[in-house]
């Protein structure tokens, strides 16, 4: 993981997904909803919003998905992967669970441009680290088992957190691609620039480690 600076809201967010979204809401506990819409009232199916369930929140946050992929330049919070066109699976990631924080579930401040990979097995747990919090030299890469590791300016106050991330960046597809990269850097000559926007955690180890090509120096 490397440091991720959060972006901007978009201008038209609020109206995209924030709205609909707290729309839902006020029909899910019973309310007359702040917009109009075709079809029936949703089934009043709370009494108030934090007893509303994880999975009854419409997916309004999947339309903020291009404009993460734009504002995060393709790639994944947590993994610093990036997502092809064709193949990749991102998707948006609550870093603070649906089921845990109702106010929340329609906040960009609260999504994660993340890989569905990451996602389904994060699934609502709250002792990972948020990409937003990272700083450079708290996680690294070990270029033997390609796993991420503890970095050298780990803080000793974060540690419970880091080593509850590692689990989920060591998955055997993660490790994959991570070794991919290197591979193709080392073996196949792709530039190093190109890496730092495919793979900017794996190019940064390089160059921490000392393992850059002679040229790249």
């Amino acid at each position: 993981m490397i440091s991720v600076a959060p972006a901007q809201e978009p201008p038209h967010f609020d109206t995209k997904v924030r709205q609909k979204g707290l729309s839902a809401i006020d029909e899910l506990v019973g309310r007359k909803p702040r917009l109009k819409r075709p079809g029936r009232r949703r089934k009043k199916i709370a009494n108030r919003e934090a007893d509303i369930p994880a999975d009854a929140f419409p997916p309004f946050w999947r339309d903020a998905l291009e404009d993460m992929l734009q504002a995060y330049e393709r790639r994944c919070a947590y993994l610093a992967l990036y997502f092809e066109h064709a193949t990749g699976s991102p998707t948006v990631d609550h870093v603070i669970a649906k089921s845990r924080q109702w106010d929340k579930v329609y906040e960009w401040s609260n999504y994660r441009l993340c890989a569905a990979l990451i996602n389904a097995k994060k699934n609502d747990l709250t002792s990972l680290i948020d990409p937003f919090e990272v700083a450079d030299g708290w996680f690294a890469l070990e270029f033997v088992g390609f796993q991420v590791i503890r970095g050298p300016n780990a803080p000793a106050n974060r540690l419970t957190q880091i080593d509850a991330t590692l689990p989920i960046l060591n998955m055997r597809d993660c490790i994959k691609a991570r070794e991919e990269y290197v591979t193709s850097y080392e073996q196949e000559g792709i530039p190093l620039d190109y890496l730092k926007r495919r793979a900017p955690f794996v190019a940064a180890e390089l160059k921490r480690q000392g393992l850059l090509r002679e040229e790249d120096h």
